[in-house]
């Protein structure tokens, strides 16, 4: 009987060295649980953007989570999973079929790369909107586009002219 030495090619399956892995927060704990997790010593990434709301009356930018629910970690090669379990804000590792769900570190460049780029808007161009202060109060226009993160850019009816004017993002309303 003859022994022979064949390479074996790798499980794809099996999770590679220092990959990424997805992780459930639980509710609206995100922030919380990526915290506890790098006070660990885990390096996370949480993907955010910017996002209108309207808080006590005024339109403004706030950050959310891209993926609300869930982050990212980084984990070495038969690193411990149990510290994960027990940290706050953490509800599980995101698994299929017992095995932890890898995501490649290309991925989480592109993500990192385009998070938190831009504002998403609630406004569309070619929405009907209404001015509520200055001059222009209670004229209908319509959104072209944003100007910077704080203005808009509108299309009004003057002297039956279309005239383009920016104005503060909080000075217009929807239809």
């Amino acid at each position: 009987m003859q022994i022979t030495n064949t390479p074996v090619p790798p499980d794809p399956s099996t999770p590679k060295s220092d990959d990424w892995y997805l992780v459930q927060c639980k509710p609206k704990q995100d922030e919380r649980a990526e915290e506890n997790l790098q006070r660990q010593g885990y390096e996370c990434s949480r993907p955010v953007c910017r996002r209108e709301k309207l808080l006590r009356g005024q339109l403004s930018c706030v950050k959310e989570s891209l993926f609300p629910g869930y982050l990212f970690i980084n984990m070495p090669e038969g690193a411990n999973w149990a510290p994960l379990r027990s940290t706050r804000g953490v509800a599980r590792v995101v698994a299929f079929g017992g095995r932890p769900l890898a995501v490649s570190h290309e991925l989480i460049l592109q993500l990192q790369s385009r998070a938190d780029t831009h504002v998403i808007s609630k406004f569309n161009a070619g929405d009907k909107v209404t001015i509520l202060d200055q001059g222009f109060a209670g004229i209908e226009s319509i959104f072209m586009s944003m100007d910077g993160e704080e203005r808009v850019i509108l299309l009004i009816n003057l002297m039956n002219r279309q005239q383009k004017i920016s104005l503060p993002i909080t000075s217009i309303a929807t239809l």
